[in-house]
């Protein structure tokens, strides 16, 4: 994998499109991500991002944005008069594009920076979005953002099976994953589990028993409606679709994500959110 350490000039981006209802900034303390030749890479949507990839394979590359804790010092009293101004709120979401736990976080500190930094001028919202159980490394740095602004924890759990065949493995295990949410939740930190994309769910009962035991909420995405593309379609030039339909045919179609959220709203009532208004909050009665 190719490193390079650069400099990015305003780390908070305005959203569009998917995440406008979101937050009103994305932050990605590293362009690429590590985690590209895991599991989670075979199906993640910033692959089909022409600027996020510039042309190169996703998991080929990792750009460290060493400034990123005092770019975010430098725009954000200017960032937070706009989004006030035109979204209501300040939001921020870390990340849409990377990990902000991958393993070379623990050398460079990008994420850790930034954390600090939003404890000096806190968003009034900020979703910190994880495939990784090192997310609770910081767990003090998340107890104090939980007193000083609005905090949701993301933890992506998206099936329930450990290994897929054919399929590289998880970057970080599913046991691990849960055990990571509940150290959140028994923190007092509002922790959210995304399923997402949706992946086969060997016994969705006790799956979503277990979630409603380790988080506040989940959210349910399918690759169908969730990748950004007409029905799928950017997905299902991976190797994503052939491997779900391999342990089970009907999970490609977005119908079994609808079965799914019923089976959820059984253990999490009015806590269960689909596609775009999960990721924003907004659950179903």
């Amino acid at each position: 994998m190719e490193l390079a350490v650069t400099e990015i000039r305003n780390i908070l981006t305005r959203t569009t499109g998917f995440l406008k209802t979101v937050t009103s900034h994305s932050v990605q303390p590293y362009r690429g991500c590590s985690f590209g030749n895991a599991l989670c890479g075979v199906g993640c949507y910033v692959q089909h991002n022409p600027y996020a990839t510039q042309g190169r394979p996703w998991g080929s590359f990792l750009e460290v944005r060493k400034n990123g804790a005092d770019s975010y010092r430098l725009h954000v009293d200017r960032e937070r008069r706009w989004a006030r101004k035109s979204r209501g709120k300040f939001g921020v979401f870390l990340s849409s594009s990377t990990e902000p736990f991958l393993p070379q976080e623990f050398r460079y500190r990008v994420t850790e920076k930034l954390l600090h930094a939003m404890l000096e001028s806190p968003p009034d919202l900020l979703i910190l979005q994880t495939h990784s159980h090192w997310v609770t490394e910081y767990l003090e740095i998340h107890r104090q953002l939980h007193r000083c602004c609005d905090l949701r924890v993301h933890v992506s759990i998206e099936t329930d099976i450990e290994e897929f065949p054919g399929l590289p493995p998880h970057a970080s295990s599913v046991e691990r994953r849960f055990d990571a949410a509940r150290t959140l939740k028994e923190s007092g930190i509002r922790t959210v589990i995304t399923v997402s994309p949706l992946m086969p769910i060997q016994e969705p009962e006790p799956f979503f028993s277990r979630i409603a035991e380790c988080a506040d909420a989940v959210v349910i995405d399918h690759f169908v409606q969730g990748d950004g593309s007409p029905n799928g379609s950017r997905t299902e030039r991976t190797a994503l679709p052939a491997a779900m339909a391999a342990v089970r045919p009907d999970s490609v179609d977005v119908a079994y994500r609808d079965r799914m959220v019923e089976t959820a709203k059984q253990y999490l009532p009015g806590r269960v959110g689909v596609n775009i208004d999960g990721f924003a909050g907004r659950y179903r009665a």
